[in-house]
């Protein structure tokens, strides 16, 4: 057991560690942040207020949860010219100008977007209450039960992020909330891969889940040591949920007249994919909270209740089927 003096250097390294990352925030431009107005506002704003005597008043009345989700004087800075440059926007009849690449939100204790942060949480929820009515209808014994059990860790471990991004944005956060979303699709594949050709070839199962692993480590690599693309990402990312969305229809069309739950698995890839055209409508955020994101994230928390029938189905036929040596579809 380590001692009582270790244990707490490491955690205060650990602290340090994980403030500073999160101190570093994502780096984007946009036409709000381009205007001198804005900048003349945050650097006047620094210059009074996030130095000497003024800086430990700001330190000694912040909230803590803002001291530990990395807040700092010149991001509160920045909120606050923010507002006032969308305030002279509207005084002159222009459009809602977006800053650093996003919209103006109204911050709600710590969360940069709430309604955002708030359907990732119900999104997490929803994937953790029906993994765990999963785990409780399945028996262990059926041939998909560990891969589902994986594939529904790989989401919550992506809502989680997706949570702790719109809560706060940074470079970290950022990356960590793209590239978890990435490998829900990249692994969504894998499972259609396991469930269509897997149970009866494994081999090919393993070739195909080796070659998306190797399409993950490319793209996170090329993301963090090459260039932070976000059309490429986008494009990236629209290119597996194609692969992902094409592959599971095929295998429903095949199984139509054979299985009579197929349509709950049609029904959801053909909703998700549906559902993400949402964000192609990018409104200013109504009441300064919800955007286009947001509602697209708040419409997907009842699928997984819809995907987790079809995966409790589907599991509990090809236990059945396997018990009576029935070739499986």
């Amino acid at each position: 057991m380590a001692s009582p003096r270790r244990t707490s250097v490491k955690a205060s390294v650990l602290t340090t560690a994980v403030l500073l990352l999160l101190s570093l925030t994502a780096v984007r431009s946009s036409q709000g942040d381009k205007e001198p107005v804005y900048r003349d506002c945050v650097k006047q704003c620094v210059r009074t207020n996030c130095t000497g005597a003024r800086l430990r008043v700001f330190q000694s009345s912040q909230p803590q949860y803002m001291v530990l989700t990395g807040w700092t004087c010149r991001d509160d800075c920045r909120y606050q010219c923010m507002w006032s440059t969308v305030v002279l926007y509207q005084a002159e009849g222009y459009g809602i100008p977006q800053f650093h690449g996003k919209w103006p939100f109204a911050r709600f204790l710590c969360f940069e977007e709430p309604a955002s942060a708030l359907a990732s949480v119900l999104n997490g929820l929803a994937c953790l209450l029906m993994l765990l009515r999963y785990r409780s209808t399945v028996p262990r014994q059926s041939p998909m039960f560990h891969t589902i059990n994986a594939f529904s860790l790989v989401s919550l471990n992506a809502w989680f992020w997706s949570a702790v991004f719109h809560t706060r944005d940074t470079y970290l956060t950022e990356k960590m909330d793209y590239f978890c979303a990435t490998a829900v699709i990249l692994y969504s594949i894998y499972l259609c891969c396991v469930r269509t050709l897997g149970l009866r070839r494994p081999s090919v199962s393993s070739m195909v889940g080796i070659l998306l692993i190797l399409a993950f480590t490319s793209h996170v690599s090329y993301l963090t040591f090459v260039s932070f693309d976000y059309g490429y990402n986008m494009a990236a990312n629209a290119s597996f949920g194609m692969v992902n969305l094409m592959w599971w229809l095929c295998w429903c069309w095949q199984n139509r007249r054979t299985l009579p739950y197929w349509w709950k698995c049609g029904l959801v890839v053909l909703l998700l994919h549906g559902l993400a055209l949402l964000e192609l409508l990018d409104f200013p955020p109504l009441y300064w909270v919800f955007d286009a994101h947001a509602v697209w994230h708040l419409s997907t928390v009842p699928v997984h209740f819809l995907f987790y029938s079809f995966l409790i189905d589907d599991s509990l036929y090809l236990l059945n089927t396997e018990k009576m040596g029935v070739k499986v579809e």
